[in-house]
């Protein structure tokens, strides 16, 4: 009769090959969580809608930032469609590494650090066709290996919706001050950027508040204003969620001229107009909401 072996086996998928997995995953880790110690203040800026203007606040947030002498980086997580580059006129620029695989952010001024997919890309004609794992990858290579450095903020614009790159930010930095959310007034609009407050919400990430984009034309003949999204919809859905309303900013020309150029429309060396007056304030609220 044949004896039992009673010899315990290792289990399927246990072994060194684990253990180095644990201990790398662990090292990754703590590096991304010191990289982040060192910014104090840390915004993301979210929709659920595309075509609202995300991007362009973040850029002006951003740029308002450093204009008011605060260490600020800016973070382009849109992979598939990173448009920082070219609001900030930097697009056939590419960042450089260091020997231990760093990566080395891009200077747009003495006070503000700038990295996206865009300055990866040879051509700016190039799609990136990815699926979840390599996007959450590069996103964590961003935070994880990008010298930073110590920053007063790091303003993050991510690409429309509730998918992997909001996600995945949002649990990679574990700890970061809040989100703005942006819209235009129209129905159509305000539908799926009241999900990414849910998202948030879900998230535990605070909502520092909305900013209603796009809301009236002002003719600079006539001034008769013309409320094209119609007026107040981004305010409304504010109060009716429960989350500030950081303030509006309306249709202008020079905010479509600045972008195309490469010169924000909030930049120290532009003219005063309604834009920049109201996006003024709101930068002031945000960073009274950072600090609470």
């Amino acid at each position: 009769m044949s004896q039992k072996n009673d010899t315990a086996r290792p289990s399927c998928g246990s072994g060194p090959v684990d253990t180095v997995k644990t201990v790398k995953e662990a090292e990754e880790k703590l590096a991304l969580q010191e990289n982040m110690a060192r910014i104090a203040h840390k915004i993301v800026v979210l929709s659920g809608k595309g075509g609202v203007g995300k991007s362009t606040v973040a850029v002006n947030l951003a740029v308002s930032l450093a204009a008011k002498k605060f260490k600020t980086g800016l973070l382009d997580i849109d992979i598939h469609g990173p448009s920082v580059p070219k609001l900030l006129g930097m697009e056939k620029e590419h960042p450089l590494g260091t020997k231990d695989e760093k990566i080395i952010p891009l200077h747009y001024n003495d006070y503000l650090k700038v990295i996206s997919v865009g300055f990866l890309l040879a051509d700016s004609d190039d799609a990136v066709i990815w699926r979840g794992p390599l996007k959450y990858g590069i996103i964590k290579q961003f935070l994880k290996d990008v010298l930073w450095g110590d920053l007063d903020y790091l303003v993050i614009d991510s690409p429309p919706g509730t998918g992997d790159e909001p996600l995945s930010v949002c649990q990679l930095i574990e700890k970061a001050d809040g989100a703005v959310i942006v819209t235009t007034p129209q129905d159509v609009a305000l539908i799926d950027v009241r999900k990414s407050i849910t998202f948030c919400r879900q998230l535990a990430m605070p909502v520092l508040g909305g900013v209603e984009n796009m809301r009236g034309f002002a003719c600079p003949h006539c001034g008769k204003q013309t409320d094209i999204f119609k007026n107040g919809g981004g305010e409304a859905m504010a109060e009716n969620m429960g989350v500030p309303f950081l303030g509006s900013i309306p249709i202008e020309p020079n905010i479509a001229q600045s972008g195309d150029s490469g010169n924000p429309f909030n930049s120290p060396d532009q003219t005063g107009s309604t834009a920049q007056k109201n996006f003024s304030q709101i930068v002031e609220t945000i960073i009274k909401g950072a600090h609470v």
